[in-house]
């Protein structure tokens, strides 16, 4: 049994998990011990996912107005960017709208920064990724929008808003942040979908995890409320999403 294995072992999910709050759980992928092939297979599992979900569709309804209006390319920062499936998936809508973007995208895992260099070097795409922790210390506040996918429901609820205050400070323009919806219809459709979508056991194991650990539509509301943030629009989105928008003013 691999050490990453030992530490989180797999089992079959529950079918009615309790998900009147949230149930936070160690995921494989954030296994620092987790050994670099699975990593990578895990990653394309996921990018496989997003495309199916169109993950990049709600943030790209939300900045295209802006694009559209921008005299100059917008440049546009994704944070927690993982294998940079959305990045690369706004940069390629975006062309052919012909509204060029810059856009740039940072991970704290080496190992996902070289996956998405890679995987936007093989499309073309003048895309630029780096090492960054985004849950220590400021981030790049050059960029005109920062956006966030899939990444929220992996905090505590003060990394959450820590996370959520350092995008408001650092975007020029605006904030778009996606994550999954906290019910019982995302767990099963996670459930089942890492399996139909996906041969990587991490994916399997993680997908529900992720639903459990994510929050709800109120909760998140909240969360912006307390932190003074009332100006922001929360919308829902397929398959079992919420999409975040704060505009600078």
């Amino acid at each position: 049994m691999r050490a990453a294995e030992s530490r989180h072992p797999l089992r079959m999910s529950s079918l009615r998990p309790d998900l009147t709050h949230r149930h936070r759980q160690p995921e494989l992928m954030d296994d620092p011990v987790l050994d670099e092939r699975r990593h990578r297979e895990a990653l394309r599992g996921l990018a496989r996912i997003n495309a199916w979900s169109g993950s990049e569709r709600s943030l790209w309804s939300a900045l295209r107005p802006l694009a559209h209006t921008a005299h100059a390319p917008l440049r546009v920062l994704d944070v927690a960017t993982g294998s940079g499936d959305v990045p690369l998936a706004l940069w390629s809508r975006a062309r052919r709208a012909g509204m060029p973007l810059t856009v740039h995208g940072c991970d704290v895992s080496p190992r996902a920064v070289a996956c998405a260099t890679a995987r936007a070097a093989a499309n073309g795409a003048p895309l630029h990724f780096f090492v960054r922790d985004a849950l220590a210390g400021p981030l790049p506040a050059d960029y005109d929008v920062v956006t966030c996918s899939l990444f929220l429901h992996h905090l505590d609820e003060a990394q959450a808003a820590g996370l959520l205050l350092r995008m408001t400070q650092a975007a020029l323009r605006m904030v778009i942040l996606q994550d999954l919806v906290r019910s019982q219809w995302s767990y099963w459709l996670a459930l089942v979908g890492t399996r139909l979508l996906s041969g990587s056991e991490v994916v399997h194991f993680d997908g529900p995890r992720s639903v459990e650990s994510a929050f709800t539509v109120a909760e998140i509301a909240a969360l912006a409320h307390r932190m003074g943030l009332d100006d922001v629009v929360l919308s829902s989105h397929w398959p079992c999403r919420f999409v975040l928008v704060w505009k600078r003013t």
